[in-house]
């Protein structure tokens, strides 16, 4: 049986992402009316409560991400006003020692009282607005990636971790014109899964926050299609989780459907290691592989954006799990190998990896606007503009399968199908 409970009124406006902290006691929710709220768990009661709220931005924000906590107590935030912001929790005496005309002077909060948190630095080198935002694996440092609608992947690594207030750019790249790190004769594809259904979709709906943006920019002449529309695209980031990789990333951007791994090196520019293309012709075709295209073949499908992307903790495994959500209503799992010790590094100086897609399903039947992993890597959860939070569990056999959905509006008959699913899961 699964749990759930509800926080009424969490902003004055509409929800767009939450994120739990390290331990899992707190959790950042930010929203369109431009601020940030961290809640705390009453471990004894089990209630979430706000521990502090603040203006944190000029525009509506779009992601929150935690910082492991070996660095302290921080925060990023992403905004459509084009800019980062790093955020610190500080105590109640080191905030009355800040000078008032200092650039990290506290927030006020709703309440009236002073808020801890301070704001540390401002990354304003994006030319459009900020999707994502993800501090790396903290074995790498305290680093961060930031993915905006200027296709610009940004990798920023803090050189004053006692201030917080210096962030170099180190890498900044158009993910869309990545190069390819090798070139493979021949590459694997294998889609028979399970999972996967069949079942057509009345239509895939813009999120709200896409919405939003529709009716600011008005009518536009001669879209032609899927695409043509900011709010039509996707920006997405996570980072692999494993240290013996080194620094690598999934990222995805604009309406081409696709995901790329991107491995960041200090001695060589980013490079795409292999690209996640869900479409019929390209399934999955490394960057600059036509092997698998069919001549002449001019009416596929429009790709659908790809909304959100998680890099499953490895947990022992041999090889990777990336779960994608698109605007097609797709929640797509991927295994991904990487490449064999005999087999690391081609004449190109690049590393081969494959994928396949484990599972695909389209039970949301709207947009997937966002899929997380458990930390074990082994339950995954959407969440859709259905209005429900779906999880996915793999069975003894490696089929994933639905395990159960939860909704803020459930019928009996909802729940009974809920428990049913969790059964069979099990």
């Amino acid at each position: 049986m699964i749990q759930t409970g509800l926080i009424q009124n969490v902003h004055d406006d509409l929800l767009t992402d939450v994120s739990y902290d390290f331990y899992g006691l707190h959790f950042a929710t930010c929203s369109l009316d431009q601020k940030i709220k961290i809640w705390s768990l009453d471990e004894s009661t089990g209630i979430w409560s706000v521990e502090d709220e603040w203006k944190a931005h000029d525009a509506a924000i779009s992601k929150v991400s935690w910082a492991h906590p070996e660095f302290g107590t921080i925060l990023a935030s992403a905004s459509f006003d084009r800019t980062v912001k790093i955020w610190e929790q500080m105590t109640y005496t080191a905030a009355a020692e800040l000078q008032p005309n200092t650039s990290s002077a506290t927030q006020q909060a709703s309440g009236g009282s002073s808020s801890r948190w301070s704001e540390r630095a401002a990354l304003v080198d994006a030319r459009g607005t900020v999707r994502a935002v993800e501090f790396a694996p903290h074995h790498f440092g305290l680093k961060l990636a930031t993915i905006s609608t200027d296709n610009h992947l940004r990798i920023y690594e803090c050189l004053e971790q006692s201030s917080l207030a210096t962030w170099q750019l180190s890498e900044e790249v158009d993910v869309t014109s990545l190069p390819v790190a090798s070139r493979p004769s021949s590459h694997s594809v294998a889609f028979g899964t399970p999972t996967h259904t069949n079942a057509t979709l009345d239509g895939a709906s813009a999120s709200l926050v896409a919405q939003a943006l529709q009716q600011s920019q008005g009518s536009l002449q001669g879209r032609g299609g899927l695409g043509n529309r900011e709010a039509d695209g996707g920006w997405c980031i996570s980072w692999c989780k494993e240290r013996y990789w080194g620094e690598v990333i999934a990222a995805g951007s604009g309406t081409s459907g696709t995901i790329k791994i991107v491995q960041i090196s200090p001695s060589r520019r980013p490079t795409t290691l292999l690209t996640l293309d869900p479409s019929p012709t390209g399934k999955l075709l490394a960057e600059g592989n036509t092997a698998g295209a069919v001549p002449g073949e001019s009416d596929a499908p429009t790709p659908y954006a790809v909304t959100t992307v998680a890099w499953a903790p490895s947990c022992g495994r041999s090889y990777h799990l990336i779960a994608t959500g698109s605007r097609d209503g797709h929640v797509r799992i991927w295994k991904v190998k990487p490449a064999e010790e005999n087999d690391m590094e081609d004449d190109s100086g690049g590393s081969k990896w494959t994928a396949s897609v484990a599972a695909d399903f389209d039970n949301h039947r709207s947009a997937v606007g966002r899929v997380e992993w458990n930390i074990t890597g082994t339950v995954l959860s959407s969440a859709g503009n259905d209005g429900r939070v779906r999880l996915w569990k793999a069975s003894i056999g490696g089929v994933w399968r639905s395990a159960g959905s939860i909704g803020v509006e459930q019928t009996e008959d909802e729940d009974a199908s809920m428990d049913e699913n969790a059964a069979a899961a099990d």
